[in-house]
């Protein structure tokens, strides 16, 4: 049976516990096509976890979980310049 989100659900209305594992479970289905790689997923959240931006999961400069920016190939690091691309 496929499990199915709410999405008409304010993450407040959600117990915290549901809350972080819907974005967990969002990261998980996303395609290959779409996904990068487990190493540069790590390496993403390594600069976002000495990041002065970060606080509480969020990035304060977009407002991001950086969980959830660092799994798509599509998103970059919001900050100027880009530490995902400059590894600082």
């Amino acid at each position: 049976m496929e499990t199915r989100i709410c999405r008409q659900c304010l993450l407040r209305d959600m117990p915290e516990s549901e809350h972080f594992q819907s974005m967990y479970d969002y990261i998980a289905r996303l395609s290959k096509e779409d996904k990068v790689s487990d190493e540069t997923y790590e390496k993403r959240l390594e600069i976002c976890r000495k990041c002065e931006h970060l606080m509480s999961g969020m990035c304060r400069k977009c407002g991001c979980y950086v969980e959830m920016r660092a799994a798509m190939k599509i998103r970059s690091c919001p900050d100027i310049p880009d530490r995902w691309q400059t590894g600082k």
